[in-house]
């Protein structure tokens, strides 16, 4: 189980530590620059999360659904789940390319934009918007990869869209004297770039898979509709997990163009620990849920046990890392010293996220895996709930430890409601 675990753990892990490493090359450039451009990176970034993360059921509920038709051997339910996955994605794609304006409009409102601000959140997103049908295509297909047990091809794609969108930066920055918009048109190029590589390795490894694909598969209407079903379960979860980060960069953007920029350089902290965790919450969807397609209940046990000791021993040692380098971490992500003094304050916060909040992150790949797309809705409901009590009642004290106090409040919560509904038969 332990190389299982980090056959699937590793790839995914050194493709997930690129992730953040991208935001944290955006985040060394635009601090150069000034608070201002530090957080138009941020707020832009965050409403394509928004758009983005809301659709992260493409990649969740295809891993989950496939996985399980992986454990159960079934050609045919393997590739017509990708059909539909990716017929999904670009319907979603014309329609976030068609409203683009106004999801614009409601995520400077979402986020209090200064006015200060707003000319370069808009250079940002009216570049990377273009990007959305590639986005879009890259979670079903990374995805289906995650569900076939493959978390190379995931590794692959990943660690090259980000060399390509690291080099686009430095590149349009440097060499073409860009500003924010730069850093977006990087990234439309990488993710065009990244999906034409994840075709060609779909046709290379899986073209045998093709001779099962059928339009009847596809359009089958209880496959559809149970396909439909876990992902909308999944939207709605992933909507009220959006809207907590989003409530955070809105308050404290309300707090100020100081704490806004500290607050985006502690978040890079919580990336490299949630994206480093995810690998093993990752592994999890994908052993879970070919255990449950196969009925090897010993073996999903195993799975769930592993799993959390894993992604534990991955917590502490960020844990570690940030107590002891914490001042030398700040000052890699900014050069303005005013800055580096404004985050001090609140760098115990960085210490005590990776311990508290991974059990979710676990968690969340276990019921994904088991395609309890339900109970992961109902869970989030519950902390986010939580989590505006909690907030109301910090945040006037206690201004941004308030704010940060409850923000790790409701990842623990969103642990913890989990666990009892897993224990409960996860009815949610």
């Amino acid at each position: 189980m332990n190389k299982e675990i980090l056959w699937l753990a590793i790839p995914n892990i050194l493709s997930n530590i690129s992730v953040p490493l991208l935001s944290t090359v955006d985040t060394i450039l635009m601090g150069r620059f000034s608070a201002l451009h530090l957080g138009a990176i941020g707020l832009g970034s965050m409403i394509f999360n928004f758009i983005y993360w809301n659709f992260g059921f493409l990649r969740m509920g295809t891993t989950g659904i496939t996985a399980q038709a992986f454990g159960a051997k079934e050609s045919k339910q393997i590739i017509a789940t990708l059909g539909r996955a990716l017929l999904i994605a670009m319907l979603l794609a014309l329609i976030v390319l068609l409203f683009q304006n106004p999801f614009l409009s409601l995520g400077k409102l979402l986020l209090s934009v200064s006015e200060a601000q707003s000319p370069l959140v808009d250079d940002y997103y009216q570049v990377r918007i273009w990007a959305a049908p590639a986005t879009l295509a890259l979670y079903a297909l990374m995805g289906w990869f995650f569900g076939m047990q493959n978390a190379i091809y995931p590794l692959i794609l990943t660690i090259f869209i980000n060399l390509i969108n690291i080099g686009g930066n430095f590149l349009f920055v440097y060499g073409f004297n860009m500003e924010v918009d730069g850093i977006a048109l990087a990234t439309v190029i990488a993710q065009y770039a990244g999906l034409l590589l994840g075709i060609g390795l779909l046709f290379y490894r899986y073209r045998y898979l093709f001779k099962e694909l059928s339009t009847k598969a596809l359009s089958q209407i209880h496959q559809l509709q149970s396909f439909l079903l876990i992902n909308r379960d999944i939207f709605i979860r992933t909507v009220c997990l959006t809207f907590a980060f989003g409530f955070f960069y809105n308050q404290s953007s309300s707090a100020g163009d100081t704490i806004l920029a500290v607050n985006v350089i502690l978040l890079q902290f919580v990336n490299w620990m949630s994206y480093a965790v995810d690998g093993f919450a990752f592994a999890s969807e994908s052993l879970v849920g070919k255990y449950a397609g196969a009925k090897d209940q010993p073996g999903l046990k195993r799975a769930i046990l592993y799993s959390f000791a894993w992604g534990m021993v991955m917590a502490l040692l960020f844990s570690l890392v940030y107590a002891l380098y914490d001042e030398e971490l700040v000052a890699l992500f900014t050069d303005k010293v005013d800055l580096q003094i404004a985050s001090a304050p609140f760098l115990f916060w960085m210490i005590l996220f990776p311990i508290i909040s991974t059990p979710c992150y676990i968690w969340d790949g276990i019921f994904i895996g088991l395609t309890a797309s339900r109970a992961m809705r109902n869970t989030m409901l519950l902390a986010l709930g939580s989590y505006f009590i909690f907030h109301y009642w910090l945040f006037p004290v206690y201004g941004n430890h308030g704010l940060w106090g409850a923000f790790l409040i409701f990842m623990a919560l969103r642990g913890l409601y989990q666990g009892i509904a897993y224990y409960r038969g996860l009815d949610g």
